[in-house]
């Protein structure tokens, strides 16, 4: 059979892979909405309950404690069934979630119905299983292809927090997370009946030739595996510092939470450029040189974070720890996909997401907790910047176990 034979009977990159594509972008930008709404949410739940700033920001690490827990679970689901029953679960955990939220009367109860429903079931399985799923249909672009999907999590960021704002203005919070829970509910619906085809991992065409991949790095599966899981810890323990706490910063400097809500959008917006940047570069330098690209910028910019006292500093600042951390997520994805069997990757992938979200988790509640203690936000990005140079050393490491065989492969 010739070339334009065989690439009819194959599904990999496309026309049907890359609508795939453009809904699960969609899908994520939809279901990943409840890690961004709460960042809003933060100071008007610290007024009305009447608790402290790491208090507040408890929600946001149940958050990514649920999302974590249900990414590892989802990512085994999407490997046994597809990524449609992860979709759907997605949808009821959005409506059921906002709505218990909504009628909270006290911050726990908030918080378990952020850690519960809106991230173990609406935002978990709508990031790590549509990862997976769609680095089953693209090869030769896999890296362009999982950077543009993960940008649906920044499309989100970039989105629901103007829009949560303007809506508590209109509606108070209690009423903006009613409403964000029925319109997630009835978005998803329609769009998870794109996704029932099962992916080619599950039923390969006649000419498909699975492809083994390199041996990972001379280690162990699992002491890769554990040494990717905590380089993630790492990295986002760093990454949360700015996400979870710019809206409260611009409000202790007097700015308002409304130009924090704005300073998140423009971080995540631009972290949507440095995604699909990151996955035309990955599929060039492979996704290990990528991680460490980024993670070296994402180094630089909180650095920078440190003199940064002015409106329109921080609105640079911010802009630029956006552009140097966006592919950070997505290139554990890559690396995955290049030194483990396809047939893995859904629990694979939720496993290092897994530990990404706790490390949000972590840092997310760590830097309230030191604000706490100092008073100022200045230690809370220091230790983010150590956080940040862990990470660096994990995948300098890793980069020196890659052989010189394997490193002409990914080149």
């Amino acid at each position: 059979m010739n070339a334009g034979a065989r690439a009819a009977v194959s599904p990999l990159e496309s026309r049907y892979a890359w609508l795939r594509l453009a809904v699960s972008t969609l899908v994520m930008s939809i279901g990943c909405a409840g890690m961004y709404v709460v960042v809003v949410v933060l100071p008007t739940l610290q007024q009305e309950f009447g608790i402290a700033r790491a208090d507040a920001s408890f929600p946001f690490t149940a958050t990514m404690l649920g999302f974590a827990v249900g990414g590892l679970v989802m990512g085994r689901i999407v490997d046994r069934v597809g990524v449609l029953a992860p979709v759907l679960f997605s949808a009821v955990g959005q409506l059921a979630g906002f709505t218990l939220a909504a009628h909270a009367g006290s911050a726990w109860q908030f918080a378990l119905a952020q850690g519960l429903l809106i991230g173990m079931l609406a935002c978990s399985a709508t990031f790590a299983p549509l990862l997976a799923d769609i680095s089953h249909w693209f090869d030769r672009r896999r890296g362009i292809a999982v950077a543009i999907c993960a940008s649906g999590n920044y499309i989100a960021g970039a989105s629901w927090p103007p829009l949560t704002h303007w809506l508590i203005e209109q509606h108070g919070w209690r009423g903006a997370y009613q409403i964000i829970g029925i319109v997630g509910f009835l978005l998803l619906l329609p769009l998870a009946s794109f996704l029932r085809r099962p992916s080619p991992v599950d039923h390969p065409p006649p000419l498909h030739v699975p492809v083994t991949p390199p041996p990972p790095l001379a280690l162990p599966p699992n002491v890769l595996m554990t040494l990717l899981c905590i380089a993630g810890v790492a990295c986002c323990v760093a990454m949360s510092m700015p996400q979870v706490h710019i809206v409260a910063l611009c409000g202790d400097l007097g700015f308002g939470a409304g130009a924090g809500a704005r300073m998140l959008s423009l971080m995540l917006a631009c972290g949507i450029v440095s995604r699909l940047a990151s996955g035309w570069i990955a599929d060039r330098i492979g996704g290990l040189r990528t991680l460490l690209l980024g993670a070296a910028l994402q180094g630089i910019a909180l650095v920078l974070f440190l003199p940064a006292d002015g409106l329109v500093s921080l609105y640079v600042v911010s802009a630029l720890f956006g552009l140097f951390q966006g592919g950070i997520v997505p290139s554990y994805a890559i690396i995955i996909r290049e030194y483990f069997p396809a047939p893995e990757a859904g629990r694979r992938v939720g496993a290092v997401v897994m530990a990404t979200l706790l490390g949000m988790a972590l840092g997310g509640w760590m830097s309230g907790a030191i604000y706490d203690y100092t008073g100022s936000y200045t230690a809370a990005f220091a230790n983010g910047i150590g956080w940040n140079l862990l990470n660096v050393t994990i995948v300098t490491f890793l980069l020196w176990r890659l052989p010189a065989r394997g490193r002409l492969a990914i080149a």
